[in-house]
């Protein structure tokens, strides 16, 4: 990634946009598999499985594969990788835990994983100087935390994105559907930020909808989104409406689509896993009401060539499991943090110890980490961090415009768009 200087402080930590809230899809996890091996390199990933919050147990199926796939190939300079898996349960205690499991294993990494309790499992990581590479992107302490290394802009860079994603979609009216909670409070600052950083005509601030993180319903909240996205524009503009409930977005939509007449010149949209495949699948693919809603992304979409390789690895080395849904971010980021993971340990000296020192090392002082297309080159010296206090860490400031055409997901426009300056706007504002 180019290096870009920079005139603040970056190293404080401060309350990030995203603590404390689920927004975004994630993935469970098995009990752990791998057995310690003298010669081998040992990793985890955890995540929650068969709870009633957010479950999808793809990134611990995931890196099993990814880690058959490597050992069929002689391994890394002939050493095994091993793969530790947890499930946190979702709960603050199961997430100390798993962390504080992957201290009792001795392990060099925790790659591609989830959970929302950044502060149970960061602190014991910190302690046994253990990277977290490649965390889904929902807590303070993963944009915070010297010691982690993630791959994706997180919810700040979707949000702020989003925002200009409707921007370019012509938007005169937004109206944000999100948590009512601490975390959500912060959605409206970044969706405005992006708004203005995207040149939008629609009217800034976007109208604020507040939303249970539970309901079964969400009939009020879509009528006030409705009410709140109403324009008189003539000039073309359009009304726009964009839920940010994480799996309770699908629910919401439902509840929308109730009440908007289906010639209606309502714009839809979220971010990804809100609204992925598997959602536009359920609820009908070509027929959904999901049909042109705005999806914006961290990765190319799903069908995108660049996901081949890991398409192949699911098909020979995942043996049918139908945990893994390619289409799924969580999996994608999983894929996409073992790569790095590949990467910076193939970048050590073949004869050299591999240990959470070493590892951590090559992440802080190495080369860029090229993803095949995937995401821009990654790197995580001084000079590549966020100018931005509530998230430093951020490396990665690029998303995806992506739209449900044909009953999928597909991309709006080539290449990445980069939401730095947006981000960076956006945090000042919080």
């Amino acid at each position: 990634m180019t290096a870009r200087r920079r005139s603040t402080q970056v190293t404080a930590l401060a309350a990030a946009a995203v603590a404390c809230v689920s927004l975004l899809s994630g993935c469970g996890a098995l009990p752990g598999t791998a057995e310690a091996d003298d010669d081998g390199i040992a990793v985890m990933t955890w995540a929650p499985e068969g709870t009633r919050a957010t479950d999808v147990p793809g990134m611990p199926a995931m890196a099993q594969a990814f880690a058959r796939w490597v050992n069929a190939e002689g391994g890394i300079h002939g050493r095994r990788l091993e793969v530790f898996t947890c499930d946190d349960h979702n709960e603050s205690v199961g997430a100390a835990r798993c962390a504080a499991r992957a201290v009792e294993e001795d392990v060099v990494a925790v790659v591609g994983s989830y959970s929302q309790h950044g502060r149970s499992f960061m602190s014991p990581l910190e302690g046994a100087a253990i990277p977290y590479l490649g965390g889904y992107g929902l807590t303070e302490e993963e944009f915070t935390s010297p010691l982690s290394y993630p791959v994706n802009g997180g919810l700040p860079a979707l949000v702020a994105g989003n925002g200009q994603q409707l921007a370019a979609g012509r938007c005169d009216r937004v109206a944000l559907v999100r948590p009512d909670n601490v975390g959500g409070d912060q959605l409206p600052r970044l969706l405005d930020a992006g708004l203005r950083g995207g040149g939008a005509t629609a009217a800034v601030p976007a109208a604020d909808v507040r939303a249970p993180e539970d309901a079964t319903s969400y009939r009020d909240a879509a009528r006030q989104a409705l009410e709140g996205s109403a324009t008189g524009s003539k000039g073309g503009g359009r009304s726009c409406v964009t839920a940010m409930l994480g799996g309770r977005t699908g629910t919401f939509f439902d509840s929308f689509r109730r009440l908007v007449d289906a010639d209606a010149p309502v714009r839809t949209a979220s971010v990804v896993g809100g609204v992925q495949q598997s959602l536009v699948d359920r609820t009908g693919g070509s027929a959904s009401p999901l049909e042109g809603t705005y999806a914006t992304g961290w990765y190319p979409a799903g069908s995108d060539r660049r996901w081949d390789a890991m398409r192949k690895v699911v098909r020979e080395h995942a043996f049918g499991d139908n945990r893994i849904d390619t289409d799924d971010p969580g999996v994608q980021t999983t894929w996409v943090a073992y790569t790095a993971l590949r990467a910076a340990l193939e970048s050590l000296d073949a004869d050299e110890a591999v240990t959470a020192d070493t590892v951590r090392d090559a992440l802080d002082n190495g080369g860029a980490i090229r993803t095949g297309g995937l995401t821009p080159p990654l790197r995580w010296h001084y000079e590549d961090l966020l100018a931005a206090h509530d998230f430093p860490r951020i490396v990665n400031t690029s998303v995806t415009y992506q739209r449900v055409d044909a009953g999928r997901l597909a991309a709006v426009r080539d290449g990445f768009v980069d939401v730095e300056r947006t981000l960076e706007g956006g945090a000042a504002d919080l």
